[in-house]
């Protein structure tokens, strides 16, 4: 049964009393970003809890408060699962309807005033300072789909793609909070993807593309030249975040061989505001997709219910205001787990830093409308997606706006990440 807050919390939000995402905020009477905590159609402010002394009866916190100060939640992050899940817990005791100290904040007017303010009235801010972005490739219908493009549906995977989690190094930069425009960026491409000769052009990219991904922060640093094993991978995850991993299609399709993309991806990636930590998860468990190999030791883990059943969507609105969802699909469409890209991650002995982020790639189903991103859907091109009031898309147009949403569970109890929001402005001018 989801628990019940004494706080209003509407069935169909995201941000259940059995959720309780971090953040980081400003509010209307503070412009210094700090952290909070999400829930229903509130934040609560934890500098002004902790400040306030709403974490007396906690005195496991008591040596870590000035980490409700900061301004990024790595220093929260570098207290480990333990800390995470005792602060969680406690959290959702004070904002539950039978809560065990009603005298901290509940029967306290005065302390609600200064630490809970409408979502409306906050501004988010990126959750972690981000040292090293990699992104992954596990998705393995999207993967196929995409090989099937450019390749034979017989060789649309590379014989190394189900042994082990295919990633490149992406652009920790250019990471942004939800709500951040996407300027379209310029880039080399051929002309035509028939031209002759392969005489190269610059222009903006004429084939900009979505990417519906989830994204993992790391918690826990490893040394260089060691290794994190699979047993230790899960301790060392905060949370999730939705992903959009911007893409250039046509740049791409020109400069990623050899090595892979790189202009093509570095230019902008979306996450949602809230981390969903793991423990939050636990409940979701589910088996992602059937390996179809026997993997390396390594990669082995104890739990088949390695993923997440988060209910995924993406919506197109135009700039007339024509919203079309596009996309319904599952987080458990996923060949490999958190866990096992991070073991894999540091196998040769690379270190790890507290607030690195993994993307999953793109999440795609097997079935029509359950693709992860326009290339999929209009088949490289090929087919036009059709909106609403009769619009038409291949690829997103100046103005498009893009959101992802994601949740696991049901009314009343959904634990969910909000929106991922981003909407495309035009390319600078040539000069």
């Amino acid at each position: 049964m989801a628990k019940k807050s004494w706080l209003p919390v509407d069935p169909t939000s995201h941000f259940s009393l059995d959720n309780i995402p971090f953040g980081i905020i400003t509010t209307p009477i503070s412009s210094t970003p700090h952290p909070a905590i999400a829930i229903g159609h509130l934040a609560l402010d934890l500098h002004a809890f902790a400040t306030s002394n709403g974490f007396s009866a906690l005195p496991q916190i008591h040596p870590h408060l000035s980490t409700f100060s900061s301004q990024t939640l790595n220093a929260f992050a570098a207290l480990g699962r333990p800390i995470h899940r005792q602060v969680r817990s406690y959290l959702q005791d004070i904002l539950s309807e039978t809560t065990s100290y009603p005298n901290i904040l509940k029967e306290n007017p005065a302390l609600q005033e200064q630490c809970l303010f409408s979502l409306a009235k906050i501004h988010t801010h990126l959750p972690f300072q981000i040292g090293d972005y990699t992104d992954f490739f596990v998705g393995r219908n999207h993967a196929r789909n995409a090989g099937s493009l450019f390749r034979s549906s017989a060789q649309a995977l590379n014989a190394n793609y189900s042994h082990l989690p295919v990633a490149y190094h992406s652009r920790a930069s250019s990471v942004v909070i939800s709500g951040t425009p996407i300027r379209r960026p310029w880039g080399q491409m051929l002309s035509s993807p028939s031209a002759v000769p392969d005489i190269p052009i610059m222009a903006p990219t004429r084939r900009l593309d979505l990417e519906l991904e989830i994204g993992a922060f790391v918690c826990r640093s490893n040394t260089m030249g060691d290794r994190v094993s699979i047993e230790e991978a899960e301790e060392a995850l905060f949370g999730l975040v939705l992903l959009n991993d911007w893409s250039a299609r046509d740049v791409q399709g020109w400069e990623y061989v050899p090595l892979g993309p790189f202009n093509a991806k570095n230019f902008g990636t979306s996450v949602s505001a809230w981390v969903v930590l793991m423990d939050a998860l636990e409940p979701f468990r589910t088996k992602g997709l059937e390996s179809e190999v026997e993997l390396l030791p390594y990669l082995k883990e104890k739990k088949q219910e390695n993923v997440y059943d988060i209910q995924l969507e993406v919506d197109i609105t135009t700039p007339s205001k024509t919203t079309t969802t596009i996309t319904h699909t599952s987080a458990r469409n996923l060949l490999f787990s958190f866990p096992q890209m991070l073991a894999h991650h540091t196998i040769g002995g690379c270190p790890l830093q507290v607030g690195d982020l993994l993307g999953s790639g793109t999440i795609s189903g097997t079935e029509p409308g359950s693709e992860g991103c326009l290339l999929e859907q209009n088949r490289n091109g090929a087919v036009v997606i059709k909106l609403k009031n009769g619009t038409e898309r291949t690829f997103l147009e100046d103005g498009d706006e893009v959101c992802l949403r994601g949740w696991a569970g049901e009314d009343g109890g959904r634990v969910g990440f909000g929106e991922c929001v981003g909407r495309v402005v035009e390319a600078w001018e040539e000069g």
